[in-house]
């Protein structure tokens, strides 16, 4: 006997029950996780960038402003790929699948830029913060936060097949890594002196980050994820 969907089914003898779901049910369901995912990277990214501008303009770090600059690229991330989920109907998904990407490789670009700049800046004027017990509680929380939430984008994208959220992720995780950065940065600096940590690394980030929105631009999907 066929299987159809939305019904029970019965399974031997043994008389196990199954309800099979329409594919369909099954994708709103992934979408909907999709949004509120989006909705928590909004918000708890506003928030980050709020204390990390603030901390980062008292203590005079300049890798602190850079991260809550960060920040700010994440909720505009954010956004672009709340307006995708919105329109997951099938007259609209392609469009907006492919603008919500390009968009989200323009903040990888953005970001990419801005870090370059910071560093660099950094390391000719040899500029050394203050010490930021804030920040080094900020970065500790977004290294703590940040992968789950990477995950946990990846796992949505790959069953909805949005190469626009599996690019999201990988910004996400690009802020796990700022993360790390930063509190080894603010650690180094507050406990050895040594202020040219932070921005050494966030040179070795520009690269990865550019390469990410390049092909992102291009309308490249990962090939491990199985987007399309």
């Amino acid at each position: 006997m066929g299987v159809r969907f939305g019904q029970y089914i019965r399974m031997g003898a043994a008389g196990v029950k199954l309800k099979v779901m329409p594919p369909v049910i099954t994708r709103a369901a992934d979408v909907r996780r999709g949004v509120w995912l989006e909705y928590f990277t909004i918000g708890y990214n506003s928030l980050e960038a709020v204390i990390a501008l603030s901390a980062g303009v008292l203590a005079g770090s300049v890798a602190l402003v850079g991260f809550g600059l960060d920040s700010v690229v994440e909720v505009t991330s954010g956004a672009a790929l709340l307006w995708r989920l919105r329109g997951d109907d099938v007259s609209r998904r392609a469009t907006r699948e492919a603008r919500a990407l390009k968009f989200v490789g323009a903040c990888f670009l953005a970001l990419a830029a801005y870090v370059a700049f910071e560093a660099g800046e950094t390391l000719l004027l040899q500029h050394a913060p203050e010490r930021s017990p804030v920040g080094i509680a900020l970065a500790a929380v977004s290294l703590v936060v940040m992968p789950f939430l990477a995950r946990a984008k990846r796992g949505v994208a790959a069953r909805i097949s949005s190469a626009a959220m599996h690019a999201d992720s990988r910004q996400t995780d690009f802020c796990a890594y700022l993360s790390a950065i930063l509190l080894a940065g603010l650690l180094l600096n507050a406990l050895l002196g040594w202020w040219w940590a932070d921005p050494l690394a966030g040179l070795a980030m520009v690269p990865i980050v550019g390469r990410e929105g390049w092909n992102a631009l291009r309308g490249k999907s990962c090939s491990t994820c199985g987007c399309n």
